[in-house]
């Protein structure tokens, strides 16, 4: 019987790799690992990639193996199901992980300048009805943009028609050229030029991710690269709903572009 959620809590109290920051007096005030996460936790020069709305932690640990040579700190307000992805990787005594429970809104208060290189999101939520809400809206990129080095990599895998075209959309109107775009990824993979280390990274499948491709659902991906400088404009743009409901979210939407 898995553990119940206070449980969960109560564990992860104890774990050295993990941040709980979920209530504090005012966001301006920088939590204190803010600048200092290599010297601090990671104890070296390495890169720093984050994983925002990780839930289970599926990506940070998987990614974690595979790249050692670089820390990975996973996103999530949601504490029980970060416990998933924390336990294992303190089980196995992984030093390039940590784990970090608050709402994304409040990022900037975690991360200086310049501090993180890569920004996965993996599966978030595509917020339908509340555009400010969308991880790659311009509200929240305007936020990356305070910890993220200048044209640091973002990337997007999802199976939602409506957050991928959104994210187009989005991208079109700032003049942000994709690194990397495929509305299908595991069937067009291998004629998308990937390197090596990019096919390998993309293997990861997330629990949910595997569910949705049980139900027939192509997966979705996109990275691109985004500069510190200019003004970012929200896309003006009519949509539609997707036509699927998606586990315990709300019925979503999917825009006219192509699919």
């Amino acid at each position: 019987m898995s553990k119940n959620k206070l449980a969960k809590f109560a564990d992860m109290a104890n774990y050295p790799h993990v941040f709980q920051e979920t209530e504090f007096e005012s966001l301006e005030t920088p939590h204190e690992m803010k600048g200092h996460w290599k010297e601090r936790f990671f104890h070296n020069n390495n890169p720093i990639i984050l994983e925002l709305g990780c839930g289970r932690g599926e990506y940070t640990v998987g990614l974690a193996r595979m790249f050692p040579e670089k820390n990975f700190i996973g996103v999530d307000i949601k504490g029980s199901r970060m416990w998933t992805g924390a336990t294992e990787s303190l089980k196995d005594n992984m030093k390039n992980v940590a784990f970090l429970r608050t709402r994304i809104e409040f990022i900037t208060r975690f991360f200086d300048a310049g501090e993180v290189d890569e920004i996965w999101l993996t599966f978030c939520d595509p917020q339908m009805k509340k555009p400010t809400k969308r991880l790659t809206s311009t509200y929240f990129l305007n936020r990356y943009r305070q910890f993220l080095k200048d044209n640091g990599i973002i990337h997007l895998k999802t199976d939602s028609n409506f957050l991928f075209t959104y994210t187009q959309y989005m991208m079109d109107a700032n003049h942000l050229d994709a690194v990397v775009l495929t509305r299908d990824l595991y069937t067009e993979a291998p004629g998308l030029n990937l390197s090596p280390e990019q096919l390998s990274l993309l293997q990861i499948k997330t629990y949910y991710e595997q569910q949705w491709i049980l139900r027939g659902l192509s997966i979705k991906y996109l990275a691109f690269a985004l500069p510190k400088e200019g003004v970012l404009v929200e896309p003006d743009v009519e949509i539609e709903l997707d036509s699927y409901r998606s586990y315990s979210r709300d019925k979503r939407s999917a825009l006219t572009k192509a699919h």
